[in-house]
């Protein structure tokens, strides 16, 4: 399994605010990977669900906590899950700073766990600090199980 230079970046977050900024503030620490954003915890299982695991392809998630339909805990314990997608790197990006759901994101295999700041400069800084991080990191292909 040959890591991949650029990862499709999967924005799963409700709030549309949110999502533009990540991909903004993204493109500004000069990422180029593809990108696509997903409104709720429903759509990004039923993404996984309906491609079928035989392609090349690589995904680094982003994932929001508070989301309609399903939270991004149980979108985080379905995709660990599946032996399929057990690689795939997620990081959980929130503005939820509660200990308890930190350490079962991570007892539940998330890669990171970023607190999103409130304030609107310092959430721009982080994610530009996130798109230099995400750079540099090297996305397992996904593979048939």
């Amino acid at each position: 399994m040959t890591p991949s230079p650029s990862p499709t970046i999967l924005i799963v977050d409700d709030d549309e605010g949110h999502a533009i900024l990540i991909r903004e503030n993204l493109e500004a620490a000069g990422l180029r990977n593809p990108m696509v954003h997903f409104r709720d915890g429903q759509a990004i299982l039923d993404f996984f669900a309906q491609r079928v695991v035989t392609d090349a392809a690589s995904y680094l998630l982003l994932l929001d906590i508070r989301m309609p339909k399903v939270d991004g805990i149980e979108v985080l314990r379905r995709l660990k899950a599946d032996v399929t997608l057990a690689k795939l790197p997620i990081i959980m990006l929130t503005t939820t700073d509660d200990t308890r759901e930190v350490e079962r994101c991570y007892e539940l295999g998330c890669s990171v766990y970023i607190q999103k700041p409130v304030d609107y400069d310092r959430f721009a800084e982080a994610i530009r600090r996130l798109g230099l991080f995400v750079s540099l990191v090297l996305v397992p292909q996904m593979s048939p199980g």
